[in-house]
């Protein structure tokens, strides 16, 4: 990754306070969104550690990998698979195959699905997120694809702050880790 690109996504992040009563800061990346470079960077810098493995889709779970996900997947040249959660009220008309994950850094375990028509053997998975903390959702898509005879080839993400062990064993890749 150029290091251009790592330095502008540090530049452009901010850690926010949600005010009273609130347990921990809320990070905000809006901030990459907003900026054209890091949009056109971030595709070519998410698939760059897989390219070799020749995906054939990406998939990214709801709701900022619906942003990332489709970025990566022009990057690769493939297509790209939405992850639905099941609380956000949209979920999509039709076969699902559904995963809960594990819980996560709250103690939440989320609801995930895709589109059994978009899935299926054969099929080669790059998983893109923004954030992986405790890689619950990750766990998640990769039932999914084992469900849907799909082969998960790791994951890339902007930032990981998941154990080095949980990385290695899910074949997480990121562009910034925490120190």
């Amino acid at each position: 990754m150029p290091a251009e690109l790592r330095e502008r996504l540090v530049e452009l992040f901010r850690w926010v306070d949600p005010g009273p009563g609130a347990s921990h800061l809320v990070s905000d990346v809006s901030g990459w969104w907003r900026d054209p470079t890091v949009l056109a960077e971030l595709g070519p810098a998410l698939v760059a550690p897989f390219r070799s493995a020749r995906p054939t889709v990406v998939v990214s779970p709801a709701v900022t990998g619906l942003l990332l996900g489709p970025l990566a997947a022009t990057a690769l040249g493939v297509g790209f698979v939405a992850a639905h959660k099941a609380g956000d009220g949209r979920l999509p008309a039709g076969s699902l195959t559904w995963a809960q994950s594990p819980p996560d850094f709250r103690g939440r375990q989320v609801d995930l699905a895709v589109h059994d028509r978009h899935l299926g053997p054969g099929d080669r998975v790059l998983v893109v997120d923004d954030w992986v903390a405790t890689a619950a959702q990750v766990r998640a898509l990769y039932e999914i694809c084992a469900a849907r005879g799909a082969e998960p080839l790791g994951t890339s993400a902007i930032v990981a702050d998941c154990p080095p062990p949980v990385a290695h064993d899910l074949n997480i890749h990121t562009l910034l880790t925490l120190p």
